[in-house]
């Protein structure tokens, strides 16, 4: 199957046009919504075997960071390829290891702040104003918040009174284009969709898909399973990628502290790539290589 336009932007009809496209070509992959953005955009779920249980990948929290949602997108191919096919990925024997295992991919959970950082702040509906005045008229230079100015990777309730109030004293009060955590955990519908699906599914483990640093964290608190540590030293062996701690304003409120805190189970941020956001799209090929093997490992470890 061709990669259809994986060399463009994953602007939403791109995406929902991939999707669909999978979905005819094999007959093994399930596709269902899980929610829809605060702009009524549908956030998608693609499913390799029984979505309960699964490992979960969730990609494009941020819309600066709208490369991840292509890297799952292709990894989500190339394992469909290799699993028809009775074919390998990573020199892994992709039909026989998928059958003990599954996988849950959303690979945008934030499709209103991926169209508005490529395709403008008129992809913000009737906040549009608001957008446009948040990101000095260019939000494709800074915006990672949802419609609505809230950061999704600061919405999330694991530790979030203690990020609103560093979020007061650096003087982030309102919505804004990145860093803003909501008025209340859980207030976005993004936040919302991710979480009721982690709540009605229960992933065994869960990696959020960021940019950029090439960095792995697996950390959250005492909650966190011993085994998270080993895992993560696997995956960064195969990947070249070192671990790492967050710190200051991304030391609470994402979504892997929020899952490692709910259910005391791994959650991981994986930060792929190096430079500065946007990470262009040119980068795709050389980091879908240096992250396959990882990719692979995390669904089966």
């Amino acid at each position: 199957m061709r990669d259809i336009f994986f060399e463009c932007a994953p602007v939403y009809q791109n995406v929902r046009d991939k999707i669909n496209a999978l979905r005819e070509e094999y007959r093994t992959l399930k596709t269902f919504p899980i929610g829809k953005s605060s702009q009524g955009r549908e956030i998608s779920a693609l499913c390799i075997g029984n979505p309960a249980g699964a490992t979960l990948f969730v990609g494009a929290t941020h819309g600066l960071e709208w490369l991840t949602c292509m890297l799952l997108l292709r990894f989500c191919q190339r394992l469909l390829e290799a699993m028809s096919g009775n074919g390998r990925i990573s020199d892994i024997d992709a039909a026989r290891a998928m059958q003990s295992r599954s996988l849950v991919i959303i690979p945008c959970l934030n499709p209103d702040g991926v169209e508005i950082a490529l395709c403008g702040s008129a992809a913000a509906g009737e906040k549009a104003g608001m957008v446009e005045a948040l990101s000095g008229g260019d939000p494709g230079r800074c915006w990672q918040a949802n419609a609505n100015g809230v950061d999704l990777n600061h919405n999330f309730d694991a530790g979030w009174s203690i990020l609103k109030e560093m979020e007061i004293n650096c003087g982030i009060t309102a919505p804004a284009p990145g860093r803003y955590g909501g008025e209340h955990p859980h207030s976005e519908p993004e936040s919302i969709a991710v979480t009721t699906f982690c709540m009605a599914y229960q992933p065994r483990s869960l990696y959020s898909f960021h940019s950029q640093g090439e960095e792995i964290y697996y950390h959250y608190g005492e909650n966190t399973p011993l085994r998270s540590r080993t895992m993560a030293q696997i995956l960064a062996s195969s990947s070249g990628y070192a671990l790492g701690k967050p710190a200051g304003l991304a030391s609470h409120g994402g979504l892997k502290d929020w899952f490692i805190e709910k259910f005391r189970r791994p959650g991981f941020t994986i930060e792929v790539g190096l430079g500065k956001n946007p990470l262009g799209i040119e980068q795709l090929d050389p980091i879908y290589a240096k992250t396959e093997e990882m990719l692979i490992l995390a669904v089966l470890l």
